[in-house]
């Protein structure tokens, strides 16, 4: 079994012991949990109750949340995935995006203003985070804070539909995210989120702290590093027969749709590892293989 998730406090960046606990949890785990933050916890309970009452619409409400890019529309529970169904919303960081998101489901005027609040807010967690992440690296900090400012972001709103029948089971099969990094706003009432250990393999539950957020890195933090950054897998078990909500915030890749280490981060000690290649392309591979746990990654190799 692992040690517990590390809880990094963003209020203290600026003390060296802190940073260092954020890179050390970076390289090795790939996943992390931060306070100090900035969303406030009356926010992150309406956001919760505006996706809940999102849930509840009608099936044909719901599928007019269509997809902008692959994948990046409302998802029905399947013959494949019977008891999940998500929202998605891209691009987040867009308030534009964020109303087209609102107006499609007829959302009231007070989740409308939720959701948008919540978008704002958790955009910019992300992007410091991220920025945070680089500094760490060795990037300089201006350097840093540009860096991410206008890159994509999606939102995937999901609900598990457990049942008795169901605990035990798999609600996400073993994956890596295949963008940047996720910022992961968990259900505070129903766990089941288990990631990997770093050494062993082995899956470990990660139960839900109230207030915090859980960070985890994908694909592109891993090639975009020169593979200093920890790309963690992780999945999704039904542990109790309620439904789940969580809602997740994935940064994804540069605006221009390109992923390739700076050159701040190659040297002759450590060369460049992956080609650089495009987001959509990488996606497309992971889709066409199956490959979803990094293994597509590997196929990058410099």
């Amino acid at each position: 079994m692992m040690a517990g998730i590390p809880i990094i406090d963003l209020r203290l960046q600026a003390s060296p012991e802190e940073a260092a606990r954020l890179r050390d949890a970076a390289r090795r785990l790939g996943c992390f949990r931060v306070t100090g933050h900035g969303v406030p916890r009356a926010l992150q309970d309406d956001m919760k109750a505006a996706v809940r009452a999102l849930f509840d619409l009608p099936d044909a409400a719901k599928r007019r949340n269509a997809d902008v890019i692959s994948g990046s529309g409302y998802v029905a529970p399947s013959e494949t995935n019977p008891l999940y169904e998500a929202f998605g919303l891209y691009d987040a960081a867009s308030p534009a995006d964020v109303d087209a998101f609102c107006a499609s489901l007829d959302a009231p005027p007070r989740i409308r203003e939720t959701i948008r609040r919540y978008a704002e807010k958790t955009h910019g967690l992300i992007v410091d985070v991220a920025a945070k992440l680089a500094a760490s690296l060795g990037l300089e900090p201006e350097d840093a804070d540009r860096s991410f400012q206008d890159w994509p972001c999606q939102f995937r709103i999901n609900r598990y539909n457990y049942t008795a029948d169901s605990v035990g089971q798999t609600g996400v099969q073993v994956h890596t995210d295949s963008g940047f990094l996720t910022v992961l706003h968990e259900d505070d009432r129903v766990g089941g989120l288990e990631v990997a250990d770093p050494d062993t393999g082995e899956l470990a539950p990660v139960d839900p702290v109230p207030g915090t957020f859980l960070v985890n890195l994908g694909d592109v933090a891993t090639a975009w590093s020169n593979g200093a950054l920890h790309n963690v897998r992780h999945r999704v078990r039904c542990v109790a027969a309620a439904p789940r909500v969580s809602i997740a915030l994935f940064l994804l890749a540069p605006k221009d749709d390109v992923v390739r280490a700076p050159d701040a981060f190659v040297t002759a000690e450590r060369r460049r590892r992956y080609r650089t290649f495009g987001y959509d392309d990488y996606r497309r591979l992971r889709q066409s293989t199956g490959e979803h746990a990094g293994e597509a990654l590997a196929r990058l190799a410099a």
